[in-house]
């Protein structure tokens, strides 16, 4: 039950990341598309063979995907990201 708590934390610092880099004037060209299928993912996931592998998807694939997006954005971003944290 703590790993899901420590994952809902990363994946909303993880959102506001991603929120702050998709309006970011520099933001890499692959950002937007993979930010949409990331959205459309979580709002109809296919669920066709078996439901229960759909909140386990939820619950576990789409934080990991979209952590491992904010992993490959680049540095500035990141840094301008926390800079604007820490001053709030």
């Amino acid at each position: 039950m703590l790993r899901l708590l420590r994952l809902a934390r990363l994946a909303r610092h993880d959102l506001g990341l991603l929120w702050f880099a998709l309006r970011h004037p520099q933001r890499p060209v692959w950002l937007w598309p993979a930010a949409i299928l990331l959205l459309v993912y979580a709002l109809d996931p296919f669920n066709f063979v078996v439901p229960l592998l759909g909140i386990v998807d939820d619950v576990i694939l789409l934080p990991l995907v979209l952590h491992l997006m904010v992993r490959m954005l680049p540095e500035d971003i990141c840094a301008a990201y926390l800079g604007t944290v820490l001053h709030r």
